[in-house]
């Protein structure tokens, strides 16, 4: 594969080609730089860069209505489906649910016990008297 430079860097005489721009640029000395912007550049030989000098401009030359077609298209088709777009954002911002801290989801129950806590066993009350008076002949004690 041929050696690439970067734009701006400097570089021997000759011609290099930008294949993003579709752009061959003549170098004149030794230690001259690549113009700025896009893309790689290779180092072509002169009688490449003669061959593709006219082969670069005629597919120019020939795609060009259809670029135009193209930008014609989407300079029209871009108001259109953004109606589109931002009706569907507004449409998914009402039908979104709101957030509830403290909710809790997939916790693998079934919907139809939801929201019904699991209790632990209940205490008896004559256990619960004997433990209040206890406390209470605790709290006399001292």
């Amino acid at each position: 594969m041929a050696k690439t430079y970067e734009s701006g860097a400097t570089v021997k005489r000759g011609y290099y080609l930008n294949l993003a721009r579709w752009h061959v640029e003549p170098v004149e000395n030794d230690g001259g730089k690549l113009p700025a912007g896009p893309g790689k550049w290779i180092a072509v030989p002169t009688a490449a860069a003669l061959a593709l000098v006219p082969i670069l401009g005629a597919t120019f030359l020939v795609f060009l209505p259809f670029i135009g077609f193209a930008l014609t298209l989407k300079a029209l088709a871009s108001p259109v489906l953004g109606v589109f777009k931002s009706s569907a954002g507004d449409l998914a911002a009402t039908m979104t649910p709101g957030w509830r801290p403290g909710e809790a989801h997939f916790t693998g129950k079934d919907a139809e016990n939801a929201g019904v806590e699991e209790k632990g066993p209940l205490a008896d009350d004559a256990r619960l008297e004997d433990l209040g008076k206890e406390i209470a002949e605790r709290r006399n004690e001292k």
